[in-house]
């Protein structure tokens, strides 16, 4: 890992003289939340650093809402700054299903290659931030190509990939510089703070393995209880970094529609001769829980929940699936 010092205006300078040659997106604070815009000269010094998180998640940019998959021309080459880990680990998931060698998603594969990715470390966190509970740190690591920080006006820079050296180049960066070793000793306490503010916070939630045990162990009292409050809209898997299920629509002219879909949706798995499986909210529910915390770990290495904490900020019943969780715990 190479690591630099670049000067917050000279930062900002460099960025914007990359306007022409690529689409540049970061989080943008506005008065209702903070979510990702595409970068111009006004919005470069209004980047929001180092919070937690902005409200779409980083898979929008690879998995979009609707497609058609049959088109295949080629964007431009993209930068994300700005994503917090718990989607760049949520992203590294995905990769493996999108990825796979045997079934690899061409559409996926194309944004990913042209897409650099340069996460920002956590200094704060919301009421919802769960991530260290899953065992994932709110500070980047080797699964971003960049992870960036901002302290004392100095822009922190850790390489972790070729992409992240190409961009660094891309930059031409005058002023750059070995931080200084106060500077890496205020992040690193700084982080250290988050860590244990995200302990503190989550002390009696579970660990992710222990709530695959839990979840599978559980009968349905818990769920009839929780999926009262639910209204089936999909918000949590919608907005969830991880969820990828779709449907496959086809319209004429060869055009093969990819929309993204829920297993929270009613008739999510009701088949043609009308049986559905998750006909009963309560089962529809629990589903959702035994896919991240059940199955998907039987088949994939990374986590198929990041902590983000979206989910419960989304829905619209006000479910809380922590306090879900705690509940089974005790």
């Amino acid at each position: 890992m190479n690591r630099i010092a670049i000067p917050k205006h000279e930062w900002d300078e460099r960025l914007s003289q990359l306007l022409s040659s690529l689409d540049l997106y970061a989080p943008v604070e506005n008065d209702f939340s903070c979510d990702y815009v595409k970068l111009d000269t006004d919005t470069i010094p209004e980047i929001s650093y180092n919070k937690p998180k902005p409200v779409t998640p980083l898979k929008n940019f690879f998995l979009p809402v609707k497609e058609n998959v049959t088109d295949s021309t080629n964007g431009s080459p993209v930068v994300l700054i700005g994503a917090p880990n718990c989607d760049v680990m949520a992203l590294a998931f995905l990769d493996q299903i999108y990825l796979d060698q045997e079934y690899d998603d061409p559409s996926y594969g194309d944004r990913r290659d042209r897409t650099t990715i340069i996460s920002f470390d956590c200094l704060s966190i919301q009421e919802h931030c769960h991530c260290t509970s899953y065992g994932i740190e709110p500070v980047g690591n080797k699964f971003a190509d960049i992870s960036a920080a901002l302290v004392e006006e100095q822009v922190i820079l850790s390489i972790f990939t070729e992409k992240g050296e190409s961009f660094v180049q891309k930059l031409g960066i005058v002023v750059a510089s070995t931080p200084e070793e106060n500077l890496l000793e205020k992040l690193q306490t700084q982080q250290k703070e988050v860590k244990e503010l995200l302990g503190k916070q989550n002390n009696a939630l579970p660990g992710y393995e222990k709530t695959g045990e839990l979840v599978e162990a559980s009968g349905d009292e818990p769920w009839i209880k929780y999926a009262s409050d639910c209204v089936s809209c999909g918000a949590c898997s919608a907005i969830c970094p991880t969820c990828s299920c779709f449907l496959l629509i086809d319209r004429p002219g060869f055009e093969k529609i990819r929309q993204l879909d829920t297993c929270q949706y009613p008739g999510f798995e009701r088949v043609a001769g009308g049986e559905d499986s998750l006909g009963h909210l309560k089962d529809r529910f629990r589903n959702r829980y035994m896919c991240k915390y059940v199955w998907k770990p039987l088949k994939y290495e990374l986590k198929a929940c990041t902590g983000c904490g979206r989910c419960i900020e989304a829905c619209i019943g006000q479910i809380n699936k922590n306090e879900l969780f705690m509940e089974l715990a005790n």
